[in-house]
C-alpha cells in the first residue's frame, strides 16, 4: 500500500507546471479513494478532465490554469485553494468547502455549486452562467467584481440583487 501511495506521490510530483494528465488523474483519484490527504497539492496547469475527488482534501491545493471540465469534487475541501484561470466546466463542487479560495477568472459555466461553501471567496471575473447556486453560503463572498451570474440557477434570496450591486454583470453571450 505504502510503495503504491509513493509512485502516485510521484506520478504528481514529477508532473509539477506540465500540462497534460501525465497519469495525474490516476494517481489523485487512488490517493483520494484511500483517504489520502491531498493538502497542498500541486496540479497548476494541468489537464485534469474528469476526475473523481469526492470527498477530498485539497486544502491550500493549487489547481490554477487547470482544465476540470466535468469533474466531480462533491463534499471536497477546497478551503484557500487556487483555482484561478482553472476550467470547472461543468463540474460538480456541490456542498465543496470554497472559504477563502481564489475563484479569480475561473470557469464555471454550468458547474453545480449547490450548498458550497463561498465565505470569503474571490469570485472576481468568474464565469458563473448557468451554474447551480442553490443554498451557496455567499453573504461573505470577497468579491464578484466581473463575474458573470447570466442564467445562474437556483440562487438564494438577495444573491443576484447584492451581486449585481458589487460589480457582477449578466452577459449570457460572453466568452
Amino acid at each position: 500500500m505504502k510503495q503504491r501511495h509513493y509512485q502516485a506521490w510521484q506520478v504528481i510530483n514529477s508532473a509539477q507546471g506540465k500540462g497534460g494528465s501525465g497519469g495525474r488523474i490516476e494517481a489523485l483519484q487512488e490517493l483520494n479513494e484511500d483517504k489520502i490527504s491531498l493538502v497542498g497539492v500541486d496540479v497548476s496547469s494541468a489537464f485534469l478532465q474528469g476526475v473523481h475527488l469526492v470527498y477530498a482534501n485539497l486544502l491550500r491545493a493549487d489547481m490554477s490554469a487547470a482544465d476540470l471540465r466535468g469533474s466531480e469534487l462533491t463534499s471536497a475541501n477546497l478551503t484557500f485553494a487556487d483555482l484561478h484561470d482553472a476550467n470547472f466546466r461543468g463540474a460538480r463542487l456541490d456542498n465543496a468547502s470554497l472559504t477563502n479560495t481564489s475563484l479569480k477568472d475561473t470557469d464555471l459555466v454550468g458547474s453545480d455549486l449547490s450548498g458550497s461553501d463561498l465565505v470569503q471567496a474571490d469570485l472576481s471575473g468568474a464565469d458563473l452562467r448557468w451554474a447551480n447556486l442553490n443554498s451557496v453560503k455567499w453573504q461573505t463572498i470577497a468579491s464578484i467584481k466581473s463575474a458573470n451570474i447570466a442564467g445562474v440557477k437556483g440562487a438564494p434570496e438577495g444573491f443576484i440583487q447584492w451581486a449585481l450591486a458589487n460589480g457582477a454583470v449578466e452577459n449570457a453571450q460572453a466568452g
